[in-house]
């Protein structure tokens, strides 16, 4: 019954969510493609009832997930020769960043809207053999479908903050149902399989996270290096931030001006790039966007990283970066890459949506925790002033990184058969 009413709601929901997707592709033309797949109508035959052509389904909503994807992608097509992929996505840049993961033969779709007409036509057009979620996926409908249609459905590199728990405990009814219909879970951390447990999911394995699994990009990263070593004066850097915390940084900087550093500001979501630079620029700075530069960057007092695909090269750029989302209260971003790539991080006070990953950072001097934005900026400055310092940073940063590393392994032992 309760399933039923959050069924109506989202079927009424559709012409919104049509007009949503309008507005978006003004800025990020990606959301204006294919739209009618979000809603179970497919351009491309059916897939065949039966036969080894059936798909493995892999769903990465976003561009964090999707990176985080890659060295599962990579390791199942070793172990699988022959594995076609069904990949699928929720937002534009994730779908972008998909496309490097493709092969011949695979199929990449936007995720179905979670109506349970449009569930019901994604599985009967592409009939996967398995469906792997990355991280929270979790959509009540979509998991019914997929009991019904017999296809195992794991939420895999799976993570549960306290304050998403106590969200979805708000809606038990709806949520218990789906992370109970799950037919495996395979955690990062003991304490995201206690709080996936409170929801009612059977967890089989803890298996760690992907993302320390995910390598740097080592042409990127050499050529950040080499546009470093270009450089006069060491380079901040901030590393996807949300909005607000640019203002902060314009806050703290006319609070305590900085001298002799360069400041590399790369937002986490590029339909912001033209309202930070414009940001900057009304705040008496001048800007210089990536997207320009030829042989490297130009002279500015700002230089905005206006480019997807890109973060080796931003992080081998940069001296120190301070982690965004984490200074304003909205959970803060991954800072494993940042470490695989021996950028050490300053972080903010709130980090709950990677809470065990920045605490296990800060533990092992990989990241250090600051109150606040105009703490982060000082200790920055002194940071990069301490040569030995910042060496021995950037040695805690790496060797973490690399200490953390095997869960893509440990995620195929517990699928065992279910791909094969």
């Amino acid at each position: 019954m309760m399933r039923s009413l959050y069924s109506l709601a989202l079927w009424a929901a559709q012409p919104l969510l049509r007009r949503k997707l309008a507005r978006r592709a003004v800025q990020e033309p990606g959301y204006g493609e294919a739209i009618e797949e979000r809603f179970g109508a497919y351009e491309q035959p059916a897939e065949p009832l039966e036969g080894a052509s059936r798909l493995v389904w892999l769903h990465a909503v976003s561009l964090g997930e999707t990176r985080a994807a890659a060295a599962l992608v990579a390791a199942l097509r070793a172990q699988h020769p022959g594995m076609r992929l069904l990949l699928t996505h929720g937002t534009a840049t994730g779908r972008e960043q998909g496309r490097a993961l493709l092969q011949p033969g695979d199929v990449q779709v936007w995720q179905p809207w979670d109506t349970p007409a449009a569930a019901r036509r994604f599985l009967q057009q592409f009939r996967p053999r398995v469906g792997l979620l990355m991280e929270t996926e979790v959509w009540p409908n979509l998991v019914a479908a997929c009991s019904e249609a017999g296809v195992p459905l794991c939420l895999v590199n799976a993570r549960m903050s306290e304050k998403s728990m106590h969200q979805a405990l708000k809606l038990r009814w709806l949520s218990r149902p789906a992370y109970a219909g799950l037919h495996r879970v395979l955690a990062q951390t003991e304490s995201d399989a206690t709080r996936l447990r409170a929801l009612g999911a059977t967890v089989q394995a803890v298996t760690g996270n992907l993302k320390f699994d995910a390598a740097p990009d080592a042409s990127l990263l050499a050529k950040g290096r080499s546009w470093h070593a270009a450089q006069s004066q060491p380079v901040l850097m901030f590393t996807s931030s949300r909005e607000g915390e640019e203002q902060m940084l314009i806050d703290a900087l006319r609070a305590r001006p900085v001298t002799g550093v360069q400041w590399l500001i790369v937002p986490r979501h590029p339909q912001r790039f033209d309202e930070v630079a414009s940001l900057f620029v009304a705040a008496g700075y001048s800007v210089s966007r990536r997207s320009s530069w030829q042989a490297g960057p130009e002279a500015a007092d700002i230089w905005l990283g206006d480019s997807l695909g890109e973060m080796a090269l931003y992080y081998g750029l940069a001296d120190v970066a301070l982690l965004g989302g984490s200074f304003a209260p909205l959970g803060g971003q991954n800072l494993i890459e940042a470490a695989a790539c021996a950028c050490p991080v300053l972080m903010g006070p709130h980090t709950f949506n990677f809470a065990q990953a920045a605490e296990m950072a800060e533990a092992d001097g990989a990241a250090l925790r600051c109150a606040d934005l105009a703490e982060a900026v000082g200790r920055a400055c002194a940071l990069v002033a301490d040569i030995h310092g910042l060496d021995r940073t950037r040695s805690a940063a790496l060797t973490w990184s690399l200490t953390h590393q095997g869960a893509t392994q440990r995620t195929l032992q517990a699928l065992g058969s279910l791909v094969g």
